[in-house]
């Protein structure tokens, strides 16, 4: 009997031991399925790290204009201090630049719209997110799903390194329109290889 409770422990520790290597591996795999990019700004680097497997549609769309080169030289047209600082969509003449057609809202996600965190910009329509995103400046659970409108903003990644850039970008003076008075220039977007975790 003795032998029998001993070796079920056993058992019982083997089994949570697997279980515990399997989650590990699980963990390690997401975080290598996650993706980096670079925003070079005239005000320093940001680092964006995405969720394809939380918002698979908003980061393939992200990625498709990151790769393609339409956010290089354009700019940061909104910002309000406190709240969002918004880009992806305007050259530096402030012009609006052509789009891809726009995507399905996955703001049911589970991603919050927290300070840091990166979303997809859209109009009152809940499924026209195209090129612009934004940078939330503060913690802006109103935006979160299901929102004031019963959809939210699609939340697809986070600021991993250059909040002190972001907090610089949330600090310009703006004008009308919540345009900055100093252009505020997206210099380049480039996606950045991940070191595999050790």
């Amino acid at each position: 009997m003795k032998y029998r409770q001993e070796k079920t422990g056993l058992t019982r520790y083997l089994h949570i031991a697997c279980l515990m290597a399997l989650c590990v591996f699980a963990g390690l795999a997401q975080a290598a399925d996650n993706v980096r990019v670079r925003l070079e700004t005239n005000l320093g680097p940001i680092m964006l790290e995405l969720y394809p497997d939380k918002a698979p549609k908003s980061v393939e769309n992200f990625l498709a204009y990151v790769d393609s080169g339409f956010y290089n030289n354009t700019l940061f047209h909104r910002v309000i201090n406190g709240f969002v600082a918004q880009g992806g969509g305007f050259d530096t003449q402030m012009r609006q630049k052509p789009t891809r057609p726009p995507i399905a809202n996955e703001a049911k996600n589970g991603l919050r719209n927290e300070i840091g965190s990166v979303a997809m910009a859209r109009t009152s329509d809940p499924n026209s997110a195209t090129s612009q995103f934004y940078i939330n400046l503060n913690n802006n659970s109103n935006l979160d799903y299901p929102s004031f409108d019963g959809w939210g903003y699609a939340v697809f990644g986070k600021v991993v390194e250059g909040m002190d850039v972001v907090k610089k970008i949330g600090a310009v003076k703006t004008g009308p329109g919540d345009v900055p008075v100093e252009p505020v220039i997206l210099k380049q977007a480039k996606r950045v290889a991940v070191a595999p975790a050790k």
